[in-house]
């Protein structure tokens, strides 16, 4: 073969592999994700264009000697092209990098893909600093299907929160925005998930930091909606089609209640909506969580050790403002739950909520205990709104922003001495506030 051969034949071999790479690679739509994560276990999510088999391969950081794969996945329209991806080849304590295969060809991103397992070190060591991001309100424009007035910007935000790169995010609600094209049929609802997911400003995000989630009302159904949601079970289905939480639902009732741990705390990611009393029943207890949800809420609560527990829900908890989807107006379940948290002698509490299009903190004084907090952080791109003059006796002074935001908290310390800070974040990643709680003033 003459030199001209060889050069076209070498030529002619790249340009079939990067043909290659491109046709897998416009099969992909959106992730990979990083789901839940354990000491043994990470879960990794995945979006086609259509119809594809697909499997991650992933390697200890430290040491890419040995390779595994994950299951491989063959994804279907039905279910959306989505596809949920166990890495159960682990140990404890340490970060691995993976590339996701698309009809067994690799499919590269421009940015790191990686994701960590959980320390054991319990009984070893004291706990492990880590850090992770909260917020709410992620509302993406889409000309055609949104009203007159656009409602979302400042997409940058996400790129923003990957850049400070904390180990794991909780997104609280509103995670996207159903329009009224959406409601009411299956194509609707997956194609709100679908177009929010595949957002380029989220894709670095999704690649490497750990992700969990509850609902609120706009990810549930239509604004303020409740158990009567007609297709309550077509979102509930599109939310476990489009998340990877450990669970969803407890002691057989279904939802997208979970629990996970990271470190020494403790996350009891409660479901606001699937069981919630339409806002204006008068003549039965009106209820947002329902009495299930509350006992198994209490249960876990006093089953658990962490020094931090954060009970995660979609609406504000402690503010006394009868804005009318914050606990307050159902103040039979909120008194409920905050005296069972004091006659069951209950440490740590901590609930981190959203919704409002404002971010503050609310403190409770309780005679004889610790006090409370409430963590209300909202919007990351949804509009914000000023509404200080409402009102809210137990904001504590300073920590009232009106502007897209999102938090980070981070635990430092030695056991028994560990230190909560929460720091809020614009999208140029300006510090607002910031706020830091000793263990021990939770006692």
């Amino acid at each position: 073969m003459s030199t001209r051969q060889n050069i076209l034949f070498a030529l002619t071999l790249v340009l079939s592999f990067c043909s290659t790479l491109v046709a897998q690679g416009s099969l992909l739509r959106s992730g990979p994700m990083v789901g839940y994560s354990e000491m043994r276990e990470v879960m990794l999510w995945v979006q086609t264009n259509s119809e594809a088999k697909v499997k991650i391969k992933y390697w200890d950081k430290a040491d890419t000697s040995k390779k595994y794969f994950t299951n491989e996945v063959s994804t279907q329209k039905e279910l959306a092209y989505t596809a949920h991806l166990i890495a159960d080849v682990l140990e404890p304590g340490l970060k691995y990098e993976y590339k996701l295969y698309i009809n067994e060809e690799v499919v590269e991103r421009s940015y790191p893909l990686e994701f960590q397992t959980q320390v054991l070190w319990q009984y070893r060591t004291d706990p492990p600093n880590f850090s992770f991001a909260f917020g709410s309100g992620s509302f993406i424009n889409e000309k055609k299907y949104d009203r007159p007035r656009p409602y979302g910007g400042e997409y940058e935000i996400y790129e923003t929160i990957y850049e400070v790169h904390p180990d794991f995010m909780i997104w609280g609600g509103d995670n996207v925005y159903l329009r009224e094209a959406d409601f009411y049929s299956w194509t609707g609802i997956l194609h709100r998930n679908s177009f929010h997911r595949e957002q380029k400003y989220l894709q670095a995000l999704w690649g490497s930091i750990h992700h969990y989630a509850i609902w609120d009302d706009h990810d549930f159904g239509p604004d303020n909606s409740n158990r009567s949601f007609v297709h309550k079970e077509k979102t509930l289905e599109a939310f476990k089609l489009f998340w990877a939480n450990p669970t969803y639902g407890v002691n057989g009732n279904p939802g997208t209640t979970t629990y996970f741990e990271w470190g020494d705390a403790a996350f009891f990611m409660m479901d606001d909506r699937y069981y919630r009393t339409p806002n204006r029943r008068k003549t039965i207890e009106r209820e947002i969580f329902g009495k299930a949800q509350v006992q198994w809420l209490i249960d876990a609560l006093v089953k658990s050790n962490a020094p931090f527990k954060f009970i995660v829900t979609g609406n504000e908890f402690l503010t006394d403002n009868a804005y009318e989807e914050n606990h307050i107006n159902f103040n039979d379940e909120r008194e409920r739950i905050l005296s069972l948290i004091k006659d069951e002698g209950i440490e740590g509490v901590i609930f981190l909520t959203g919704d409002r299009h404002f971010s503050e903190l609310s403190k409770m004084e309780r005679e004889g205990t610790y006090p409370l907090y409430d963590f209300t952080i909202s919007p990351f791109t949804s509009g914000a709104n000023r509404r200080e003059m409402e009102g809210n006796s137990y904001r504590v002074e300073g920590s009232y922003i009106a502007k897209r935001n999102f938090a980070i908290f981070s635990f430092t310390g030695k056991r028994k001495e560990r230190v909560l800070n929460c720091k809020i974040y614009d999208k140029d990643k300006t510090e607002l506030w910031n706020y830091t709680i000793n263990e021990n003033e939770l006692k």
